[in-house]
């Protein structure tokens, strides 16, 4: 009869410190810990799950009982302490599913179990698996022997769930945080049991192992079980697709390629060819938004360590990578994503991932610019014979005009009136048009109203400065009077109200308002614009410059009253308006 068959994830559990894959600097605390003797009595192992709390915990359990641990820390597998625990059956150590032992009376059974010393050993270690899921009265029921138990008892919690453990139990333990076990590691790991187990395995199906088990070690060995079972000891690339349902990445790259040439109907026949093969358009999508996002870390190298593939796939990446410009990668990421958000209630969802499609494919190739920009000849006078253009008369001929004739003319030689000073033929309407080289200059006629306006105001002179002096007094009355305009602003109005300017210096144009507050400050800012231009305006005074400060002490500022308020006041001074209100049945709304 043939060996029973254990399952890898069982067969290759670590059972050293040196053997637990991608957690090497926390296994060397623990080893050190050990080592020095300063052991704590609560441990709380926190991570995802399948990267090796619960087997930490027990390996940290058998080594700190072991008898004669080797120099570098570790068990020494030979001691009684160590076989009773390999052959599972020391009393030292007792583990509590709290996924299903979660009451109140499960931990009372576990606080009568710390009472009894251990009869071999040092220690006595508890381990509590899924600690999260305890219930708030066990949690309470657990504190007290938590807090002070016996010095042989060390308790070690593992939890995939840290946020939901109450923080009087956080506070009494050591946190260890597991990382998540990298795509190397793993495929290192998953290649030793290849050669334990005499299987045949491409690297780059190994390497797709360990992308679908997303950093859990445990779910690397369960899926390299399952595909080495269906290709009878040799795997390669394309029976782990078939097996693990995943898309193929040279799809995505025939889809880059696709979006560098613009080639929409490319792009939609390969779309057409994945959802043939049965892949979900979610899915897709969300693989080619992963893709994008690889290609865009492997452009430069100092992110290119970010990815997490094999050498020769990271190769690959990065060639195609320097075919795109950082643009487009973002604009890309967020249609996907946009893409992905609005797949849920899209109504056609296959016509929203083409759509997506479409989009991508334009985001290289620039579109066509006879829509976007009038074509030369329409504006070069050479190109419109049929119209003689008005800027190529010579700059010494007059202007014809399309109405009536001027009989009021004087018929004279043609020249400017003397009172025109002569223009630069680079400005003028009648300039004939000049060359760079061999490309002609564009001159634009200006002969519409508003261009006519605008080169008007250009040539006005500019107004001069304003600065008739004023007083104080002066000051205060223009600033009423805006006060007065403004009835609609209250909260600036009564700012102003009690916040006058006062001058700063002896200059008479400097003043300084005093607030009493950074938010009245913001008020005042937002409306500096139209109170500045009328302030200048009032005091036909350009120069007056007006600084806003809030107060270092408080200042009594009067309140806003609502209108309620209002009538209350009223009627505290006047009685008689109370009855007012009750004869005509008035009141506010």
């Amino acid at each position: 009869m043939s060996e029973k068959y254990i399952v890898s994830a069982r067969k290759y559990r670590p059972s050293t410190f040196r053997s637990v894959v991608g957690q090497q600097s926390l296994t060397h605390t623990l080893k050190t810990a050990i080592a020095s003797g300063r052991l704590a009595h609560a441990y709380l192992f926190c991570g995802p799950r399948g990267v090796g709390k619960t087997t930490c915990a027990r390996i940290f359990a058998k080594t700190i009982n072991c008898e004669h641990p080797t120099p570098d820390g570790e068990a020494c597998n030979e001691c009684p302490s160590c076989k009773a625990f390999n052959d599972q059956r020391s009393y030292n150590i007792n583990e509590l599913d709290a996924a299903s032992n979660n009451s109140v009376d499960n931990i009372r059974d576990l606080t009568d179990q710390v009472r009894i010393p251990p009869q071999t050993g040092r220690y006595r270690v508890f381990i509590i698996d899924e600690v999260h899921m305890l219930s708030q009265a066990a949690f309470n029921a657990f504190l007290k022997t938590l807090e002070e138990p016996p010095e042989y008892a060390i308790f070690i919690l593992a939890t995939t769930e840290k946020q939901k453990v109450i923080p009087t139990i956080l506070s009494r333990c050591q946190i260890y945080d597991f990382a998540r076990i990298t795509v190397p590691d793993i495929v290192q790991q998953l290649q030793y049991v290849c050669e334990q187990e005499s299987i045949e395995a491409e690297p780059a199906a190994l390497n797709v192992i360990a992308q679908k088990a997303d950093g859990a070690m445990r779910d690397a060995l369960s899926i390299f079980d399952q595909v080495a079972a269906s290709t009878e000891g040799h795997i390669t690339y394309q029976s782990a697709l078939d097996n693990l349902n995943v898309l193929d990445y040279d799809y995505y790259f025939r889809l880059v390629d696709t979006f560098l040439a613009g080639d929409v109907n490319q792009a939609l026949l390969i779309y057409k060819e994945i959802r043939d093969k049965g892949f979900d358009s979610q899915f897709f999508i969300n693989g080619l938004a992963q893709h994008l996002r690889d290609l865009m870390v492997a452009s430069t190298p100092q992110t290119r360590v970010l990815l997490e593939m094999n050498d020769e796939v990271a190769r690959r990446y990065g060639e195609q990578s320097t075919k795109l410009a950082p643009g487009f990668y973002y604009r890309a990421l967020d249609l996907c994503n946009t893409c992905d958000l609005n797949y849920r209630n899209a109504s056609s969802k296959q016509l929203l991932v083409e759509l997506t499609l479409v989009k991508l494919c334009q985001l290289v190739v620039p579109q066509p610019q006879q829509a976007a920009q009038p074509s030369l000849q329409k504006i070069t006078p050479a190109a419109a014979p049929a119209q003689p253009a008005p800027q190529t008369r010579p700059a010494s001929q007059p202007q014809p005009q399309a109405a009536a004739p001027q009989p009021q003319r004087p018929q004279v030689a043609p020249q400017r009136p003397p009172q025109a000073p002569p223009a630069p033929a680079a400005s003028t309407a009648q300039a004939a048009p000049r060359t760079l080289g061999n490309k002609p200059r564009i001159m634009v006629n200006v002969t519409s109203p508003a261009a006519a306006a605008v080169q008007q105001q250009a040539a006005a002179p500019v107004q001069q400065q304003r600065t008739e002096p004023f007083t104080v007094t002066r000051l205060h009355e223009v600033w009423q009077e805006y006060i007065e305009q403004h009835p609609q602003e209250k909260a600036l109005m009564t700012t102003m109200s009690y916040a006058l300017p006062q001058p700063v210096g002896d200059g008479g144009e400097h003043f300084e308002m005093i607030v009493a507050s950074p938010t009245e400050q913001k008020n005042v800012e937002e409306h500096r614009e139209g109170l500045m231009r009328f302030l200048c305006n009032a005091v036909k005074n350009d120069r007056l410059v007006l600084d806003v400060k809030v107060s270092e002490v408080p200042i009594d500022t009067p309140k806003i009253l609502s209108p309620r308020e209002v009538v209350e006041q009223i009627k505290e001074h006047n009685p008689n308006f109370t009855q007012f209100l009750k004869d005509f049945d008035l009141g506010l709304a």
